[in-house]
């Protein structure tokens, strides 16, 4: 005896009503995602960016590519080690939207 797993899209049309609310919520899931995306590699940069600043100002070396190369080398090394992470995020997002773009559409 198999079992029907099978979900019908008429349970879901009363959930998923493209009404501006649903809307808005669904813009808001994206935008926060995005934040939480990207704060591990603003925050590296943030904290590299303040030492980098505290040295220059302790040393009075004025240089345009000590402040910049340390911060570009630390995003990378973040990204790298976040990578995979991140990637799991925006995977379980964009798998979540395509399941569900039957029940978005009428």
């Amino acid at each position: 005896m198999a079992y029907d797993c099978r979900v019908h899209a008429e349970q879901f049309w009363d959930v998923h009503d493209m009404t501006p609310e649903f809307v808005v919520n669904f813009a808001k899931e994206a935008i926060i995602l995005t934040i939480i995306v990207s704060m591990p590699m603003l925050g590296l940069g943030l904290i590299v960016g303040l030492v980098v600043s505290i040295f220059q100002a302790v040393t009075s070396i004025q240089e345009m590519t000590l402040s910049f190369i340390p911060k570009i080398l630390a995003v990378f090394l973040g990204l790298l080690f976040f990578a995979p992470w991140m990637l799991e995020k925006l995977t379980t997002f964009t798998q979540k939207i395509i399941a569900n773009i039957p029940m978005y559409i009428r």
